[in-house]
């Protein structure tokens, strides 16, 4: 670490784009975000970090994708190198508590946090469902934890085993509120949040992709006077996406996308599904016909997701398919394309889906078979990435 300058991360200034030089952050962590290979700021970080940085209360509006985690992360590492303990709490204590709503998610933060903190003596755990608790137990006891991360759940059950204390925690990080809210989570986050110290005594950082009444209730009874930042998606993923939609009879979807993959350069692809029984049959229906391919569902144990999505990114496994809930945490560059085998009744999730391709500047293509019974979701999808879709009979086939 000695031997790193500042000097060395040379990033020029360019008119409308801020860079981490521009924020005065603590050299180990400008180390750190040199070895990430980050220079300018996503929209999000710039217009938080300012308030993030000074302590204020920030409820953001922003997808997946767009660097929220690495803002709030950057804010909470500066707090602690700025604020650092005159003595450790007590082990299971920590300073800075992350609430994510998946498995996944809290695994990609604590990924990023990792990263971050790679050169600072800051310590990160991660606790989530379906993972070996008594493992977790044990990396909680070991020594103070600096930032914990978890899913409401498994959070509650250390809670109520007097594993945890949240009577330290000085920054709350709550991701993705609105997907809490459709989980049914809300009163587990009610709970976990009222043992924190009181909202005047600690930050808190609120995060989420609509801001319905529901979720603005939420954000209004757990901040104070948050400085409230929307970063609208920009064109919806449709600039690096070409999207298709192909008008395909339900019987015929299966020969479909086996000549999909026969006929066109499909590096890397996830299909995604609306339903975990159909994810496995269509991995059994392809695996007979030779396609390499993988399931990606919530009924998966999550050490075989892991391996999968391992797998997926160094390129060993060329095709996943998916499910929504657990398509949310692959955050993969390279993926050539996203094929969906049924249309999503959601729109939102549709923008997801095709937000796994086209990443880091990269082209991608977003396939969409359409029969009689994803004809329904059609106008909704539509209205939602504002474009008329042209449904076409594919000549690739």
């Amino acid at each position: 670490m000695h031997d790193w300058n500042l000097e060395d991360f040379v990033v020029p200034e360019i008119e409308g784009k801020d860079r981490f030089h521009d924020f005065a952050l603590p050299a180990p962590l400008m180390q750190a975000i040199a070895k990430l290979g980050y220079e300018y700021c996503t929209p999000i970080q710039s217009r938080a970090l300012p308030y993030a940085l000074s302590d204020y209360d920030v409820t953001g509006q922003a997808q997946t994708g767009t660097g929220k985690t690495a803002a709030f992360l950057i804010a909470v590492l500066t707090r602690f190198w700025e604020n650092p303990l005159a003595e450790p709490l007590p082990p299971g204590s920590p300073r800075a508590l992350i609430l994510a709503p998946t498995r996944e998610l809290a695994l990609q933060i604590e990924g990023d946090a990792k990263g971050l903190s790679r050169y600072m003596d800051e310590r990160t755990v991660c606790v989530v469902g379906g993972m070996d608790l008594q493992k977790q137990k044990e990396k909680l006891a070991k020594k103070p934890v600096d930032i914990l991360i978890g899913t409401p759940g498994r959070l509650i059950d250390f809670l109520n085993r007097n594993d945890v204390s949240l009577k330290h925690v000085e920054a709350l990080v709550i991701d993705e509120a609105d997907r809490m809210l459709d989980m049914g989570f809300i009163p587990d986050v009610r709970r976990i949040v009222y043992q924190t110290p009181h909202k005047r005594r600690r930050q808190t950082l609120f995060f989420s992709a609509t801001f319905n009444e529901d979720v603005m209730r939420l954000a209004e009874s757990w901040t104070i006077d948050p400085e409230h930042i929307v970063v609208e998606p920009e064109h919806v993923a449709t600039d690096t996406v070409e999207q298709k939609f192909w008008m395909i009879g339900n019987r015929e979807k299966d020969e479909a996308l086996l000549r999909l993959f026969e006929n066109t350069k499909t590096e890397r692809a996830i299909v995604f599904t609306n339903r975990r029984d159909q994810t496995h049959r269509l991995v059994k229906f392809l695996q007979r016909k030779h396609v390499e391919c993988e399931a990606l569902a919530g009924d998966i144990p999550q050490r075989k997701r892991l391996a999968t999505l391992n797998r997926f990114k160094e390129g060993q496994l060329k095709y996943l398919i998916a499910t929504d809930v657990a398509g949310r945490g692959i955050h993969v560059d390279g993926i050539t394309h996203v094929i969906n085998y049924e249309l999503p009744e959601d729109p939102e999730d549709y923008v997801h889906r095709i937000g796994r391709t086209g990443r880091a500047g990269a082209n991608g293509t977003s396939i969409s078979f359409v029969a009689e019974d994803d004809a329904f979701n059609l106008p909704a999808i539509e209205q939602y990435i504002g474009m008329k879709v042209d449904c076409t009979v594919p000549d690739e086939l």
